[in-house]
C-alpha cells in the first residue's frame, strides 16, 4: 500500500505542535515526551512534487497509542464474535456457564477436557471425538460444555445440542430444507451432542438420530457425545437400528468413563444443610 502522501489527492495536514515538543538538530519537530521525531523529510522527487519537504510522522507515543487503540478495536471484535459463537451454539444458555474457571475441581476426568482444547488442531484434523459416559450426574455435560465454551473463546464454531432439539427442528423438513438443516450442523466445527439415549425411541426417531450421526461421521468433523447408557449397551445394542448408531459413534469417538458420585445429588444435598442451617435457632440474620 502506497504512503497516503503519494495520493495526488490528499492534501497533507500539518503536524500539530505541542507546547513541549521542539525543533531537532535536523530541522525536524521532535515530541517533548518521548524525545523522537515528529516529521519526517520527503525523498528529492516527492518534496519537488509536493512542494515542501517534509511530513507528519509518528513519534514513539504517538505510535504506542495507534496500537493500543487498534488493540482495542481488535478485543472489542473478538468479544463481539466469542458473543455471536455462543448465541449460536449454546441452545440452553446456562450452558454459557459451564467453563473451566467455574469448575469445582472434583471432577477427575477434567484433565481430559483440557487436553483436547489444548490439543484442539490435532483433534479436528485427525477428525477424533469423545464419547463421555456414565451414570447420571457425574458431569459429563459439564466437561463437554467447558470445552465448548474454551473453543469458542478461540473463535472456533461450535454448536452444543441434544436430540429432542433436533428431532423438534427436523420435524415437518423435507427435501432440500432437511438437506440445508443438517449442512447447518456440520458447518460447526465441532458437534456436540448431549445426553445420546434420552430422545424418543420411535423408528421415526432413530432412523432421524443415525441420518444426523451419520451425516456428521461423513463431514470428517469431530464429534463429542454424552450419554447416560453404558459402554457395554453400546457395544452389544438389542437391535439393528440402535447398532447402526452406535457402531458410527465409536469409530469416531473415544469413550470416556465417569464414575464416582453423582454431583447434582451432592450438590442438592449441600443445598439442604445450608437450607437446615439457616432455619436454626440464633443463625438468622
Amino acid at each position: 500500500m502506497k504512503p497516503a502522501f503519494e495520493d495526488m489527492n490528499l492534501q497533507i495536514p500539518a503536524v500539530t505542535a505541542e507546547p513541549e515538543d521542539y525543533t531537532g538538530e535536523d530541522g525536524l519537530l521532535y515530541c517533548g515526551k518521548c524525545r523522537t521525531p515528529k516529521e519526517a523529510y520527503f525523498p528529492a522527487d516527492k518534496a519537488t512534487l509536493f512542494g515542501r519537504d517534509r511530513h507528519p510522522a509518528e513519534c514513539d507515543c504517538q505510535r504506542a497509542q495507534r496500537m493500543e487503540r487498534e488493540a482495542a478495536e481488535q478485543q472489542r471484535k473478538h468479544r463481539d464474535k466469542v458473543e455471536e459463537l455462543k448465541r449460536l451454539g449454546f441452545t440452553d444458555p446456562a450452558m454459557r456457564e459451564w467453563t473451566f474457571a467455574n469448575d469445582n475441581g472434583r471432577n477427575p476426568q477434567m484433565k481430559t477436557a483440557h487436553f483436547y482444547v489444548e490439543h484442539w488442531e490435532d483433534m479436528k484434523a485427525g477428525n477424533i471425538g469423545y464419547l463421555l459416559w456414565g451414570s447420571v450426574g457425574t458431569g459429563k455435560s459439564y466437561l463437554a460444555g467447558c470445552i465448548a465454551n474454551a473453543l469458542l473463546e478461540q473463535d472456533v464454531p461450535v454448536l452444543m445440542t441434544n436430540f429432542p432439539t433436533i428431532l423438534n427442528r427436523m420435524t415437518g423438513l423435507f427435501g432440500s430444507d432437511r438437506a440445508d438443516f443438517l449442512a447447518s450442523l456440520n458447518a460447526y466445527d465441532l458437534l456436540i451432542l448431549d445426553d445420546l439415549g434420552a430422545e424418543r425411541g420411535t423408528e421415526y426417531a432413530l432412523e432421524q438420530v443415525f441420518t444426523v450421526i451419520d451425516a456428521r461421521y461423513r463431514s470428517r468433523k469431530p464429534l463429542i457425545v454424552t450419554t447416560n447408557l453404558t459402554l457395554d449397551a453400546l457395544k452389544h445394542p438389542d437391535d439393528l437400528a440402535h447398532a447402526r448408531i452406535y457402531d458410527r459413534i465409536l469409530e469416531i469417538c473415544a469413550p470416556i468413563l465417569f464414575g464416582g458420585e453423582n454431583l447434582r445429588v451432592e450438590k442438592a444435598n449441600e443445598m439442604k444443610t445450608a437450607a437446615r442451617n439457616l432455619l436454626l435457632p440464633g443463625n438468622a440474620a
